[in-house]
């Protein structure tokens, strides 16, 4: 039986990565189907259904994180797809991106991490 929790997270994930998140999540079914479940039931079914931010909020702040830790280049994939699907602008993308430069340093790895995946996303 599935759980309310995993409802809630399907139904979240669905809405902010679409087709996306549901890849990323069958790529784990043969692998570690626990891991799939937990990322469905811990990140989307109990912190993306929290009342205290809204999901473009949520998906700013997980664009800033990734690309500030400069090695998670899939998963920022990912969430930058997110953030469009949920409001962010490309501009805003970049506008991001640049501001943990300043802030989390402008590392090699940002600019080798981000700038690809920012490059494909804001220009098309």
């Amino acid at each position: 039986m599935t759980s309310e929790r995993y409802k809630r997270g399907w139904e979240k994930l669905k809405e902010v990565d679409g087709e996306a998140g549901e890849k990323v999540i069958a790529s784990l079914r043969d692998i570690a189907p626990d891991l799939g479940r937990y990322t469905i039931e811990f990140p989307f079914g109990d912190i993306y259904t929290r009342p205290d931010l809204d999901l473009r909020s949520r998906e700013i702040a997980v664009v800033a994180a990734l690309t500030a830790l400069g090695n998670a280049a899939p998963q920022l994939k990912v969430h930058i797809n997110g953030a469009l699907n949920v409001g962010v602008t490309r501009k805003e993308v970049v506008g991001i991106i640049t501001m943990m430069a300043v802030y989390a340093g402008c590392s090699r790895r940002i600019l080798i991490n981000s700038s690809p995946i920012s490059h494909r996303c804001c220009n098309g």
